[in-house]
């Protein structure tokens, strides 16, 4: 009975959605957020200048095309910022609305930071929220007007980093998932993605998921660009070969590992552009985002 009022729920607000052109917000646990502990009271979510810290209840922001236009394909952005913060604006609530320029319904993700503070395991927060999302689109896929065999999953930075351990780790839920929704993304868009906790890692989003003195096991697990099988999905990378914040040897490596075990992939790499440009890079006339869609097109999503 809980389940049927809580996709009522949801149904009612995607139907508000497409009759308003409105992004109403979506808890993406109505029943209580696993792996939590009571919220102090210093730990204040903020919220402003384009940018959210300090989340503790997370959301979906749903963006759907106009009706009509739909193509039933949805994509789950994970905005950027170290795993101390999101750049929710310029890699979140953008980047939607481009997508839904071309028929794409997106969902901006409001994941949880990882927090001793507010989790058991920090470790895996930031994974459950996406897990969550994926099957909370899965179930409500009918009402929002998605194909869900076409649910993919996107992030920039260490955005990039959470979608590609959803895209590497769905093996094993590690949310409740009684009716064996399948978890594992469609197709990932990484965007000067944090892959590894290597060589090359980017230190401030490894010191924030899994500390600042990770075990060997945990520095692999969360080495994406070592977790890649088979049956890995399809991925497009984009990034800055002079990016001094991320190295670009993290996009080389999961692109190598992805040819290495035969999945459909496509990189691109600006000569110049740094780190976080969003949707466009200013040192360059080309737009990543339409080789985005020319790729998504050419693989059927």
């Amino acid at each position: 009975m809980k389940f049927f009022c809580t996709t009522l729920l949801l149904m009612a607000m995607a139907t508000i959605t497409y009759a308003q052109g409105t992004a109403p917000v979506i808890p993406l646990y109505p029943n209580g957020v696993p792996n939590s502990k009571p919220t102090p009271a210093t730990y204040i979510e903020k919220n402003g200048d384009g940018h959210a810290s300090a989340t503790s209840v997370p959301t979906l922001i749903p963006f759907f095309p106009e009706k009509g236009k739909a193509t039933g394909t949805a994509v789950i952005i994970c905005p950027g910022g170290g795993y101390s913060g999101l750049a929710i604006d310029k890699e979140g609530y953008a980047v939607a609305k481009e997508f839904n320029k071309i028929g794409i319904t997106a969902f901006v993700l409001k994941y949880r930071l990882p927090s001793d503070l507010i989790m058991v395991d920090k470790t895996i927060g930031p994974l459950q929220d996406a897990q969550a999302a994926i099957v909370m689109i899965r179930k409500n896929a009918a009402a929002w007007g998605v194909d869900p065999a076409k649910v993919g999953i996107m992030g920039f930075s260490a955005g990039g980093h959470l979608a590609s351990t959803a895209g590497t780790h769905f093996d094993k839920a590690v949310v409740d998932n009684k009716d064996n929704t399948s978890v594992r993304p469609d197709f990932m868009l990484l965007l000067y993605p944090v892959i590894s906790f290597g060589e090359f890692a980017h230190k401030g989003s490894r010191n924030n998921l899994v500390g600042l003195t990770p075990t060997p096991e945990q520095i692999e697990f969360y080495s994406n660009e070592k977790q890649v099988t088979a049956n890995t999905p399809p991925t497009f990378i984009v990034q800055a070969g002079d990016d001094k914040t991320v190295p670009v040897q993290n996009s080389l490596l999961f692109y190598e590992a992805l040819l290495k075990n035969k999945v459909k992939t496509e990189m691109h790499l600006y000569q110049a552009g740094g780190h976080g440009f969003g949707l466009n890079n200013p040192t360059s006339k080309e737009h990543w985002f339409e080789w985005c869609a020319g790729w998504m097109n050419a693989n059927g999503f």
